[in-house]
């Protein structure tokens, strides 16, 4: 056979990769559409949504079994190469970046839906199956998988679990972690574990499962899953309401969640209502403008529960927290009145936004707000802030426009500064420097924020054990 070699190693690292790849191809039954080495895939692969860092992978493979997986971990490990995972490559937190030289895993071809099981409710898929692939086959047996946001067409389940994905339905249904009933993984060591085999209740001793959704693959590899379903949502109504206070946000939150069970409860402020309204996709949702707006997603199969929504809207009204409303009478005015939300990440695009993904507790977001707005018209006045998130789960979506007079690479290095202020910020609420892409190498100088020292020690030593010559996306999350 024609021996693999890249172009952007060194000879002995050109020399490991070969070696590596040719064990491959003839130990273990690796086809040759199976790997990659060609200048064009190295730069398709090796990169997430992520600008921050250009992708230098040496090489790019398919693994199409859990063996084969096992035959990649167990060679880097013997070569001392560096693996980098990849799925759908829609992290915001350059998780699956490949900048050093590694090899990436692609799961691209690990994509099957495997069996049902309907009495669980639960389903058998492959790590490379696409969130939408998962979601179209929950409906088609009259079920629903209900983590969602707008890269459910290209995200993959194996992306979702290692950063725990979140989205638009965490108020009602929680992050990923909940949905996973059991895992197969290959660790770092190169030893294949299937970790609580789909069972509700499982008493014996500690849950690694958990360990692995969210490790963002510093720990091993996923291969399989096994995912829970849940009934289809009936009737949903979707309310786009506008206010003039953040206070009054929250208290129309407070208000619908004491009588009902919200299935989504999002926000947008009126800088990303005019960004949205320029590009000219989504119809101004009513006739005067407000400061804030909300958008929130119920469940109404009885009419009982529709009299109930519309007398808390008329309380919000007449308690002067809502100023103007809109409620969809149908799925397709529902499907418009979403984009308003769903459609802000792609208008903003174009301003080159500088993007920070936060938590804090629910009760501490009017203040949160409120400080970082102060911070960035104080400190960066020519800065515009463009507001959006989940309030439902505490998840605010900070993104600062970079003005058009400024130099992306200026633009980026002010926004660092930015970032210490905000990041104290959320230290100072209790908060998370990352709420739903992880941490990758992006957001590994900030962690320290959220996470103490001595809790940051110990995700180093659990490493330790799973992977010990930390091959396993090396420099994610934080350094060995």
């Amino acid at each position: 056979m024609t021996p693999f070699a890249s172009q952007t190693t060194t000879v002995t690292d050109t020399d490991k990769l070969e070696t590596i790849l040719n064990s491959l191809v003839n130990e273990h039954n690796f086809e040759d559409t199976q790997i990659k080495t060609d200048s064009e895939s190295l730069e398709h692969w090796g990169k997430d949504w992520t600008k921050h860092f250009a992708p230098a992978p040496t090489a790019i493979v398919f693994p199409k079994t859990t063996e084969q997986v096992q035959a990649v971990v167990l060679l880097a490990n013997e070569h001392n190469v560096v693996l980098t995972p990849s799925g759908g490559r829609t992290g915001l937190s350059a998780g699956a970046v490949a900048a050093n030289g590694e090899i990436v895993v692609s799961m691209d071809k690990m994509n099957q839906i495997g069996q049902f099981y309907p009495a669980d409710r639960l389903v058998e898929i492959e790590a490379g199956v696409v969130t939408q692939q998962l979601q179209q086959f929950a409906e088609s047996k009259d079920l629903y998988y209900p983590v969602d946001f707008a890269s459910a067409g290209s995200s993959q389940m194996g992306g979702n679990i290692g950063t725990n994905a979140g989205g638009i339905k965490v108020i009602r249904y929680g992050m990923t972690r909940q949905w996973i009933m059991g895992l197969t993984v290959v660790t770092g060591k190169g030893d294949i574990l299937q970790l609580n085999r789909g069972m509700i209740k499982n008493a014996t001793g500690y849950d690694l499962r958990q360990l692995f959704i969210g490790s963002e693959g510093t720990l091993g590899l996923v291969t399989h899953a096994q995912i829970k379903l849940e009934r289809l949502p009936q009737e949903l109504n979707v309310m786009v309401l506008g206010m003039d206070s953040f206070n009054d946000v929250m208290n129309v939150l407070s208000a619908f969640q004491a009588k009902i069970d919200l299935t989504a409860f999002e926000f947008f402020d009126d800088v990303a209502v005019d960004k949205l309204m320029a590009h000219g996709q989504v119809q101004e949702p009513f006739e005067s403008r407000t400061k804030f707006y909300t958008l929130l997603e119920f469940e109404a199969p009885y009419e009982p529960i529709m009299d109930k929504a519309m007398a808390i809207f008329e309380h919000c009204m007449e308690q002067g927290w809502v100023v103007d409303g809109v409620m969809s009478q149908s799925m397709a005015q529902a499907a418009e009145l979403w984009k308003l939300r769903e459609y802000i990440s792609e208008t903003i695009s174009v301003f080159t936004p500088y993007k920070n993904d936060v938590s804090v507790l629910i009760s501490h977001v009017p203040d949160f707000i409120a400080e970082i707005d102060h911070i960035v018209s104080s400190n960066y006045p020519d800065f515009e802030v463009c507001w959006f998130g989940h309030i439902g789960d505490g998840n605010l979506h900070l993104n600062i426009l970079k003005p058009e007079n400024m130099t992306k690479d200026d633009f980026f290095n002010e926004c660092q500064i930015v970032n210490k202020y905000v990041f104290e910020t959320v230290q100072k609420y209790g908060g998370s420097v990352s709420a739903e892409h992880g941490v990758g190498m992006t957001k590994k100088p900030y962690l320290h924020y959220s996470r103490s020292e001595t809790e940051i020690d110990y995700l180093r030593e659990i490493k330790k054990v799973f992977d010990p010559n930390n091959i396993m996306n090396r420099g994610k999350i934080f350094d060995m």
